[in-house]
């Protein structure tokens, strides 16, 4: 990832290029380190040229330039216009999929609603766990899965987001849900 010192330098560095992703973030706190570190993982040593970083409490003008008030976020530009900002860590999985535009995205008609992603956190002998999944399949709500129980690195994270260690936990757009919380599950999902 390579650092930009302004606004009008990231702007200078990204001229022509068809995607770029900007994280803006502040190295002192878990969630910032969290989003630096699968960022840096998911681009490999490639260190893919479209990934720049500014840490907010030396580059004043970028987070005001966009709107920007809490990080870590991570700024996508197509065609140097914002596109889109993703909020919060992630794991370097999602990063990867982000920069290989292998997302789901809503169509863009009239009903779609708003681009999400859907993270479901469970185990095998979860029977909520399970109940949720066939909800969201239920609900045609696209998701991905990652069983804890064989990803001890995603059960940190988890705890260390949530708070809590109880499964299902639903990741809505960066929003966690503990348990099957119908209400809010329909909330974030917009489902009527």
């Amino acid at each position: 990832m390579e650092t930009v010192i302004s606004h009008s330098d990231f702007l200078t560095k990204t001229s022509g290029k068809k995607r770029a992703f900007l994280l803006l973030y502040k190295p002192d706190n878990d969630q910032n380190i969290c989003a630096f570190q699968n960022i840096e993982n998911a681009i490999g040593k490639s260190g893919k040229s479209e990934f720049f970083s500014a840490d907010v409490s030396v580059v004043k003008d970028i987070h005001q330039n966009y709107g920007v008030t809490t990080v870590p976020s991570l700024l996508v530009f197509e065609n140097n216009k914002l596109t889109g900002i993703i909020k919060g860590c992630h794991d370097s999985s999602y990063y990867k999929a982000l920069t290989e535009n292998t997302l789901f995205k809503a169509s863009n008609n009239e009903d779609a609603k708003s681009a999400r992603r859907v993270t479901v956190y469970s185990t095998p002998a979860c029977s909520w766990c399970n109940t949720l999944k066939t909800w969201l399949h239920k609900n045609n709500v696209k998701y991905s899965e990652i069983d804890i129980s064989r990803d001890q690195k995603a059960a940190e994270d988890l705890i260390r987001r949530s708070g809590q260690q109880g499964v299902p936990q639903t990741d809505i757009n960066g929003s966690i849900i503990v348990g099957f919380d119908q209400p809010k599950l329909k909330q974030l999902l917009g489902i009527q």
